[in-house]
């Protein structure tokens, strides 16, 4: 079984990337942003608390800012250090509680095959054809936002306005609860399973 810890190897560390962890693969699927604010459909190839190699169309140069939102893992963020043939390679920005968190989510996923576990992602991600809707909380206020993401269970949209956690609202014609915020908005888990009838409108 996989478990993250600090690598000890006596072997001089990369120029380009000097990893404290050990990257395990892992493949999860996400979408990522460059500073230009352009968007990619990205999937991660192995990755460790300390950073990530992303199969991507993407080609930033070393040393810029990557902000991604990836399924089960949520929103990471990190600067370039290494361009691939198909992709890049980011050192992962995050606080030390940020790393336990994401070793242990990392841990989970490198695990579950071996351990039998069932996939957590239980509804596949659906790719709206219209992304541009509403937001509308529960005072009445509505605000322009776009889904990022979008599943039969929850969306992920990027809206100016930062609900509290928990609070209701609704998206389209659907209605949910806030439960996570990230640096472009909010993800949002619907308050029953929707039908793939009930998106049509996004679809």
């Amino acid at each position: 079984m996989y478990s993250f810890q600090p690598s000890h190897s006596t072997a001089p560390a990369r120029r380009h990337v000097q990893r404290a962890f050990q990257r395990v693969a892992v493949r999860l699927e996400g979408r990522l942003m460059l500073p230009t604010h352009d968007e990619y459909a990205c999937v991660t190839m192995d990755m460790s608390p300390g950073d990530v190699r992303f199969l991507c169309a993407a080609r930033p140069v070393a040393g810029q800012r990557i902000i991604a939102y990836l399924e089960h893992v949520g929103r990471i963020e990190g600067s370039v250090v290494k361009c691939t043939e198909d992709g890049f390679v980011i050192s992962i920005t995050a606080t030390d509680r940020k790393r336990e968190k994401l070793a242990a989510q990392l841990t989970w996923l490198a695990n579950k095959h071996e351990l039998g576990l069932p996939e957590d992602r239980r509804h596949d991600r659906l790719t709206p054809r219209k992304t541009q809707t509403e937001i509308h909380l529960e005072d009445g206020r509505s605000y322009a936002c776009r889904i990022m993401d979008l599943s039969l269970s929850g969306a992920a949209i990027t809206v100016d306005v930062r609900p509290n956690l928990g609070a209701p609202v609704r998206l389209g014609n659907m209605r949910g609860r806030v439960v996570r915020h990230f640096l472009e908005g909010v993800a949002i888990e619907f308050s029953t399973l929707q039908s793939r009838d009930a998106l049509s409108e996004f679809l």
